[in-house]
């Protein structure tokens, strides 16, 4: 009975001599008979030298990854700048077509063509559709948009609208005409400069946004006006006041002339 109590007592020792060994020892001596820890070292040592530059491929690789997602996560610088910048104001007149006004200007350093799309394109139109802007150059656009008439008198979802406007552009090489299919051919370079959505105003309260509006449509108006007018060209004004009466002398002096030969002939014979 007391060698079997001493043989407990040395394999207790023994084990727990054993778990109080670092985790390093332990696993280093894991490996089979004859295989001693010191030889499993430098086979690690010299698997890590024989590719010295993977992982700095690795790395790189890892690196370009990162800057791609956190590029691709940043949003896309503006070339436009809009003004009201994210809504479009329509007076309420049901059963009318009213119009709206939105500045858009070039605040990038090259040519950039702009481009509406609207959801509902059966009730709305804009003028000018789009169009190229030199930079820091700007115009106001003007939106048209039928007013349905109510179904009801519930006047709060009346002044409610689902119909919204997206602003596209496209960096273009210098000065060039406007040509839609451009935003086809190039969609990758595309970019939505902003999803507009319509708000309503009541015409009979006023407001600062409802003398905005008016005062930008009437700028609208005025700017569609001047190119409407046609280039005088030089020497094609109006007659001046002093030319017409030359020209009426010259012109009684030449009948009197031509009569007082008329009656010498006639004296002659």
């Amino acid at each position: 009975m007391a060698l079997d109590h001493e043989r407990a007592e040395g394999d207790h020792k023994k084990l727990w001599s054993h778990l109080k060994m670092p985790f390093w020892q332990s696993t280093a001596s894991s490996p089979s008979p004859g295989t001693s820890s010191s030889a499993s070292v430098p086979s690690f040592q010299q698997n890590q030298s024989v590719h010295p530059d993977h992982h700095q491929l690795g790395d790189h690789h890892s690196a370009s990854g990162v800057a791609a997602m956190a590029k691709s996560l940043l949003p896309a610088r503006r070339r436009l700048r809009l003004d009201p910048p994210n809504k479009l104001f329509f007076q309420h007149e049901p059963g009318k077509q009213v119009r709206s006004a939105i500045e858009i200007k070039n605040v990038s350093k090259t040519h950039v063509a702009f481009k509406f799309q609207t959801t509902a394109p059966k009730s709305c139109y804009m003028r000018p559709p789009g169009s190229v802007l030199a930079p820091g150059e700007n115009l106001i656009a003007t939106v048209f948009k039928f007013v349905e008439p109510p179904e009801n008198d519930d006047k709060p979802a009346i002044l409610k609208s689902l119909v919204k406007f997206k602003i596209m552009s496209l960096k273009v090489n210098g000065q060039m005409d406007y040509v839609p299919e451009l935003f086809d051919e190039q969609r990758d370079q595309v970019t939505v400069e902003k999803i507009l959505r319509v708000v309503f105003l009541d015409p009979k309260q006023p407001s600062h946004l409802l003398e905005k509006l008016k005062r930008q449509l009437a700028q609208a108006e005025a700017a569609l006006e001047t190119q409407k007018k046609p280039v005088e060209e030089p020497g094609t004004g109006p007659v001046k006041e002093g030319v017409i009466d030359e020209w009426k002398e010259r012109r009684e002096r030449y009948l009197a002339q031509q009569h007082l030969e008329g009656v010498d002939s006639v004296q002659m014979d």
